[in-house]
């Protein structure tokens, strides 16, 4: 996981290394310092530099770490089909689901074990204390944030999603300190999403990012960061893990917001349900 976030920010050489360690961590781990540096094309410098990078002042260390990895996630998969890769064109429907299934629920796995509580214990009190809260994103994000608003509406909450950017600038611009603007974005670097944010952030509102990354331009905007731990695969443009890890962050905001106003969020859902339950039996009559 923190090979992957780092990927953005590595130089050319350090992304081989990376690469090698995130398509075959079992394989890599075994390989010595000068082993892998061939395989990679590179020098043992640049190795050396890399598993420092991750944290690590001894390469023995980020190998045992890369093995507890290894084993932790086909613990986390051992009731699905075994199945590993990425999709590729030749799959069958068989192998697509597999390969899906896993890649989601280790996204899913690793969203949870990374969440930072304390961030999402501040971003529960600012939406508990919002007067409004706005969210934007683009492409699948924006259907994330959909999702937010419709959840946090059931329970009472003045909640807006925008999906064009140019409302969602206008609308940041008229938030103020009593106000909570959330961006969502899985590289953290969408143009418009970033904008959306800095803009909310100078009219006064408190600002969250959902994102996957910590150091992208869209986590310097905010006042929290919700980290997500998605997979991506080569379909990412129909965000497969990133999509359905910022829906367990949504989900985990919203409990959290659900649980601290329990009484009244019970009785909202409770008059909401009836409401729509109420409706749909008039039209079958």
């Amino acid at each position: 996981m923190r090979i992957r976030a780092a990927l953005p920010g590595l130089r050319p050489s350090e992304k081989r290394l990376a690469e090698a360690f995130l398509d075959n961590p079992a394989e890599a781990a075994n390989l010595s310092i000068a082993e892998l540096a061939s395989r990679c094309g590179t020098s043992t410098t640049s190795v050396v530099r890399f598993y420092q990078r991750m944290g690590y002042a001894h390469y023995k260390d980020f190998r045992i770490d890369l093995t507890r990895e290894v084993t932790r996630e086909e613990l986390t998969t051992s009731n699905l089909p075994e199945m590993s890769g990425d999709i590729d064109r030749d799959d069958t429907l068989d192998e697509i689901v597999a390969k899906v299934a896993m890649n989601e629920t280790l996204s899913i796995a690793d969203t949870a074990r990374t969440l930072d509580t304390e961030a999402l214990g501040r971003a529960v009190a600012l939406v508990l204390s919002a007067r409004r809260l706005d969210s934007f994103g683009v492409g699948a994000s924006s259907f994330v944030g959909l999702d937010l608003q419709q959840k946090l509406t059931r329970i009472g909450r003045t909640a807006i999603n925008w999906r064009d950017p140019h409302s969602a600038w206008t609308s940041a611009a008229t938030l103020d300190d009593a106000c909570v603007a959330i961006a969502i974005s899985h590289t953290g670097a969408t143009v418009d999403t970033v904008e959306f944010l800095a803009i909310a952030r100078k009219a006064g509102a408190a600002t969250i990012a959902i994102t996957n990354f910590r150091e992208s331009p869209l986590a310097a905007t905010a006042d929290v960061v919700l980290t997500t731990a998605a997979r991506e695969t080569r379909f990412r443009s129909g965000a497969l893990g990133s999509r359905i890890a910022q829906l367990m962050v949504v989900d985990c905001l919203f409990t959290g917001v659900a649980q601290a106003s329990y009484d009244k969020s019970m009785e909202s859902l409770r008059s909401t349900y009836t409401i729509v339950h109420d409706r749909n039996a008039q039209r079958r009559v």
